[in-house]
């Protein structure tokens, strides 16, 4: 009994050998299981102990007052029982499960892993985007209630991934690598590399930002709206698609981790996954249910509004890529599921200097990117610049976008003696329309 971690007794009729003291090996063994804490499973033989033998019958009320005791009449539903019992005991441990990944609980979190802000913030977006029926003021346990995050009291997997203080110390793998090559091949030294943790939700818009910050854009006039138009080489909708799917509908029990790679003429997003076994590549090209890998992750994020639709994702990202003149996206089965999208090609690419000239040298194409904003207005806040550039992550707006234009003496703020003012607003300095003005005449 030492050597072993459950103990199966199967009790009939009969008590078998006495020792000197009058009790049997059998007994012997389940009391020193239950001595040594190991789990016990306890089939009894037959609905009716009026035949055994009176210690047998004294054995088996003992143990079925410690623990749950099963029944069986034939051989076959013996092995049955024993079969459930043995699965039932390995998805308690969290070494397999029957349900999906992120139902099951997340082993030795606790609710004090979640992070009430993060729960805040989702009600907040979700009642805006999809009518959540929740107010801002229900409990965390509510919440993961409403959402079905809980399982026994335990925050499942998806409540981890999606609002977990520190998700990646329960979920190592749910990082994403982000890389961004200048050539159209996988070659050291790597110009950019990222690492991003996070919820799922910070993981889609940090990927989404390192993309967005490293292709080339268009702003253009007011001459249609109040709001001057910002336009990607690739439609921003498709690459948070991309990455959004990557994330959500992963295999997250492996070791790989979502990896968006970009190249000279395509951007990659690698998940470390597969299709559902009712989809095909040729299926996801044409209208088709929606079979997600995570259902609770991807309902959380549908109803954030980082999902568009349920089961439309592929046909979006397709008609998006044709209206934007691009070829359509690829999807690919190589160690994974690969979605591959082009950028513009050689024809187009002549094109990039007018999309984003150069005011100075040392202008970023992000830097340019809110200059040519700014010129179209007297002065904007960090979250009208986010909307108007189609970006959500307000830290690195500011880290890419603002405080470069600024410490080059090309935007000023508009209350600089406050610089962290909750009014503050940012605008064009002379130096700023003067670059404008010098490139207008050239």
């Amino acid at each position: 009994m030492d050597a072993c971690e459950i103990y199966l007794g199967v009790f009939g009729n009969e008590y078998g050998f006495e020792d000197s003291q009058g009790v049997s090996p059998t007994e012997r063994e389940f009391d020193r299981a239950g001595m040594l804490h190991r789990h016990r499973l306890i089939f009894v033989k037959g609905a009716d102990d009026h035949a055994r033998h009176p210690k047998m019958r004294a054995l088996v009320q003992r143990a079925g007052g410690q623990l749950i005791r099963r029944r069986f009449t034939t051989t076959s539903e013996l092995i049955a029982g024993v079969y459930a019992a043995l699965v039932q005991y390995l998805e308690s441990r969290g070494l397999i499960r029957s349900g999906p990944f992120d139902a099951s609980p997340c082993v030795k979190a606790t609710l004090d892993d979640i992070d009430e802000a993060r729960i805040r913030w989702f009600v907040r977006e979700a009642r805006e985007a999809r009518g959540f029926p929740l107010s801002e003021g229900a409990s965390v346990g509510s919440v993961l209630t409403h959402l079905s995050l809980l399982n026994d009291d335990k925050p499942t997997n998806a409540a981890m991934l999606l609002f977990g203080k520190e998700p990646q110390r329960f979920l190592l793998s749910s990082q994403v690598k982000c890389a961004h090559f200048h050539g159209t091949e996988v070659a050291k030294p790597i110009p950019s590399l990222q690492m991003y943790k996070g919820t799922a939700f910070e993981l889609v818009d940090q990927a989404v930002n390192f993309v967005a910050s490293k292709i080339n854009l268009r702003v253009g006039t007011r001459a249609q709206g109040p709001q001057a138009p910002v336009t990607y080489e690739i439609p921003r909708e498709v690459i948070a698609e991309a990455i959004v799917n990557a994330v959500a509908h992963r295999d997250y029990t492996g070791t790989g981790s979502v990896q968006v790679m970009l190249f000279a003429d395509r951007l990659e997003v690698w998940n470390p996954g597969s299709l559902a076994p009712s989809l095909t590549l040729a299926k996801l090209r044409k209208p088709h249910g929606s079979h997600p890998g995570n259902p609770l992750l991807a309902e959380a994020l549908y109803l954030a509004k980082y999902i568009e639709r349920m089961g439309t994702g592929t046909g979006d990202m397709i008609q998006r890529c044709r209206d934007a003149g691009l070829p359509e996206p690829e999807f690919v089965l190589r160690d994974g599921f690969v979605t591959i999208l082009r950028r513009p090609g050689p024809a187009s690419a002549v094109v990039t200097p007018q999309v984003t000239p150069q005011v100075t040298p040392q202008v970023t194409p992000q830097v340019e990117a809110l200059l040519r904003l700014l010129s179209e207005s007297p002065a904007l806040s960090n979250a009208e610049i986010r909307i108007a550039l189609g970006l959500r992550d307000r830290v690195h707006v500011h880290n890419a976008y603002i405080s470069p234009a600024v410490a080059q003496g090309l935007v000023e703020l508009t209350i600089p003696d406050r610089p962290k003012s909750r009014l503050q607003k940012y605008k064009l300095s002379a130096a700023g329309r003067a670059a404008f003005a010098n490139r207008s005449d050239a």
